[in-house]
């Protein structure tokens, strides 16, 4: 990943990262993996992530 400073402007450089950084899920896997998780519980999460997914591709899809 390459993120630009134009006019020596650090701050929004960094704020555009954060939103790369973000976009990717990099945040919410730091965080899923701070502790340990049983394989049980991981399966309901990946469950929830794909449902959490699919809400959002079919709000995509259907716009009113």
């Amino acid at each position: 990943m390459e993120i630009k400073v134009f006019n020596n402007n650090v701050e929004k450089a960094l704020k555009v990262a954060k939103k790369k950084l973000a976009g990717e899920g990099l945040f919410r896997e730091l965080k899923r993996r701070r502790f340990y998780e049983k394989p049980s519980v991981r399966r309901k999460a990946k469950q929830r992530e794909a449902q959490r997914r699919r809400q959002k591709w079919l709000a995509k899809r259907k716009p009113d």
